[in-house]
């Protein structure tokens, strides 16, 4: 029996990301037109790096909504997000919910807010959706590389579904062009050439629009530090934590992260971490009870060089304890807690290309050691 049937449901995550102006707010609103049609409560968050949410007007009251302003939904920002898919999980329990990233926002951010919500809401990132401008696309590849123009490419890189819109606006060659461009930054990512992003709902959400694939969605990278070891470490200042990165618009030179006698390799691994996924993805597993210490270590450190994030809230039955794990760049931090209110245990991880299926069955052979 799965976690999910021991717990009940788990509220299934859509996050849509893609640079300003290539169409998520229109395929925002189809979907949520469709969801209803199929008699599924959909909740959305809306995030804006301005101070007013003007999107937000368009979709009404057709759906609990949150808004996140005045943010790129990194560092503080990312905390929010938690924090608003828990109170929209908890007063609407929606059958899924939609986050729409601002354009500038680095998606590895929402999936880390998203992972942070695990903990205390059944949630789970389904599907990564980014919508691609066709012609802006082009013409910013031919402009060269600036910062948008790489910050476009991460959101592609991250996408398990791309859209690429605005397709009536370029001539047969030039499809085939953005098509292949889209293929050389994500291999792995079906996509799909739209007008006004018509697409489908089932072919979006990667199958049953009302249920998770599988059990879980996800991905990971190695080694890290034992639990006589653990220290009881804190993100970094201002809420950046070991994944805000250069991409989501903050630097950190002044800024040293948890790791100081790390910090060199640190910024290496980090700022390579960035530049180099092509298909990232997120595993959430709800444990259905204690596992042992010294077994979930030893997964943790034969983790695949491709999972490179990790984090949750696991009870170990040999020290009758809960621990906050953070597992990044090859360290792994354990803080005891005594959590109040109802919190998960779950793991959730994050990374690219790596076997799903290989990393659950582990996770479930720690379960029915236990």
């Amino acid at each position: 029996m799965s976690a999910n049937q021991h717990h009940g449901k788990i509220i299934p995550v859509d996050l849509l990301t893609g640079f300003l102006g290539s169409g998520k707010t229109t395929l925002l609103l189809r979907m949520l037109e469709e969801y209803r049609e199929r008699g599924l409560q959909p909740a959305v968050i809306m995030n804006e790096l301005g101070e007013a949410n003007l999107d937000g007007e368009m979709i009404g009251e057709g759906a609990p909504m949150a808004e996140l302003l005045g943010g790129c939904a990194c560092c503080t920002v990312r905390g929010d997000l938690g924090l608003a898919i828990k109170s929209l999980a908890e007063q609407y329990r929606p059958d899924v919910l939609i986050i729409e990233a601002t354009g500038a926002a680095n998606p590895l951010e929402l999936m880390d807010g998203v992972a942070d919500s695990s903990m205390y809401v059944r949630t789970a990132l389904r599907s990564v959706i980014a919508v691609a401008d066709g012609p802006e696309l082009l013409r910013r590849r031919r402009a060269g590389q600036s910062r948008t123009f790489r910050l476009m490419r991460e959101q592609i890189r991250c996408a398990s579904r791309l859209v690429l819109n605005k397709t009536d606006r370029l001539d047969p060659e030039e499809l085939v062009e953005a098509q292949q461009l889209l293929r050389e930054w994500n291999p792995h990512a079906p996509i799909v050439a739209t007008v006004r992003a018509m697409a489908d709902l089932a072919w979006l959400t990667g199958g049953d629009p009302a249920a998770l694939p599988g059990e879980d969605t996800a991905v990971l990278r190695p080694e890290g530090t034992s639990l006589a070891n653990a220290q009881h470490r804190r993100d970094a200042p201002d809420g950046c934590g070991p994944s805000c990165g250069p991409a989501c618009g903050h630097l950190h030179e002044d800024k040293p992260h948890t790791h100081e006698s790390h910090d060199h390799e640190h910024e290496h691994d980090h700022e390579h971490a960035h530049e180099s996924h092509a298909h990232v993805s997120a595993l959430t597993h709800y444990f259905r009870g204690a596992v042992d210490s010294h077994a979930f270590e030893a997964l943790l450190r034969s983790l695949p060089p491709d999972v490179y994030r990790a984090k949750g809230i696991v009870e170990f039955r040999d020290t009758n304890s809960r621990f906050l794990f953070q597992y990044a760049f090859r360290e792994t931090d354990f803080m005891r807690i005594t959590p109040q209110g109802t919190v998960h245990n779950v793991a959730v991880f994050i990374g690219e290309g790596f076997d799903r299926e290989a990393l659950r069955a582990r996770l479930h052979s720690l379960e029915s050691h236990s």
